[in-house]
């Protein structure tokens, strides 16, 4: 089979892990790393490779070698990017979010699918094992129905200098959280409530409520003002409960045959009197230790090949930033309850 050709645009941040995962696929074969910064570029590659720098994004799109680009620049550069990625025809790999606002994003998913190509989100959580492991367990009804989602991103972090703490950090929870739930279950409203108690000029921690599809309820909570870093969700079904301790590699995920039944009252019954708490076991699965970013490397490889969607394509990013925009809005009316206009998938 012969290897893909693809050119990495931007070598700041996550450029260099993107280069670095790119080189161990056998289904890619890295063209170009591409900076404003060309010495920077260089610096990434090191001195024994066969990987062109460039300052040129023009040269990089008219090379018939490069069949497709992963961008990893910032969100404001994004459409323009993505834009001419597509109208050069490549496929693209974009790290989150898709765009700043959900109307160019859905320009550039129009664009895609008109020109039959990939646009792939770098929802990078979905990739590893954990995440890939809590989405079969709910697809398999193994947790009953999902009744609450709890999710929590604190740390002391990096005040960022263009976004507030939401557009930073819950992108992360968003997409696991579109990612894991069942088929036909979607948020349907948002509430959002920020502060910023530094004096930043923007949000810097964030409460995030979402009402979803089946009547439960989705909690996030990102902050960058924590001293302590803490990275948990938990999923609550009707039978068993997910906890997923993202900082505990000793114990990742944990699965709780632990609940709350409550049984058929009769007429003259009290309802106080028919709850019951069932304790059972908890059972820590096998995961294996591998990075994310390769899983997410070799899902745009495969889409290509195969033509056909990734597992988080454009679409989901469009989902992410329809919820974003919600929040925005629920945060300049007071935290109101913004319905979604029926369920977004």
């Amino acid at each position: 089979m012969t290897s893909i050709g693809l050119a990495v645009i931007g070598a700041g941040y996550w450029g260099p892990n993107l280069v670095r995962n790119a080189m161990a696929t056998p289904e890619l074969r890295l063209e170009w790393l591409c900076d404003l910064d060309e010495d920077r570029a260089r610096a990434v590659l090191g001195r024994y490779t066969t990987v062109r720098p460039t300052s040129s994004v023009e040269q990089v799109l008219k090379d018939p070698d490069v069949r497709a680009v992963a961008i990893a620049t910032p969100a404001r550069t994004h459409f323009d990017l993505v834009r001419a990625a597509l109208e050069a025809g490549k496929h693209v790999l974009v790290e989150k979010p898709l765009t700043p606002t959900y109307e160019e994003g859905a320009k550039l998913v129009a664009l895609a699918e008109e020109r039959g190509r990939v646009l792939m989100l770098d929802h990078t959580f979905c990739y590893t094992p954990v995440v890939r492991r809590i989405r079969d367990l709910v697809a398999s009804g193994e947790l009953g129905e999902v009744q609450f989602v709890d999710s929590v991103r604190i740390n002391l972090g990096l005040v960022q200098p263009d976004v507030d703490v939401l557009w930073d950090l819950a992108p992360h929870d968003l997409s696991i959280l579109d990612f894991v739930l069942p088929e036909g279950v979607a948020p349907v409203a948002v509430a959002a409530h920020t502060s910023d108690p530094i004096g930043a000029g923007r949000p810097c921690l964030a409460y995030l409520t979402l009402w979803l599809s089946s009547g439960a309820i989705a909690h996030v909570h990102v902050n960058w003002l924590s001293p302590t870093k803490i990275r948990t969700t938990v999923i609550g079904g009707s039978r068993r409960t997910i906890v997923w301790d993202d900082v505990n590699p000793a114990q990742r995920l944990s699965v709780y045959d632990r609940g709350v039944d409550l049984a058929a009252a009769g007429e003259d019954e009290r309802r106080a009197a028919l709850i019951s708490y069932r304790t059972g076991d908890v059972v820590v699965p096998a995961l294996p230790e591998r990075e994310a970013l390769r899983g997410v490397m070799a899902e745009f490889a495969a889409s290509i090949t195969e033509g056909r969607a990734p597992l988080t394509d454009g679409r989901s990013g469009l989902r992410v930033l329809a919820l974003l925009e919600a929040a925005g809005r629920s945060i300049q009316n007071d935290g109101r309850r913004i319905d979604l206009g029926g369920t977004i998938r």
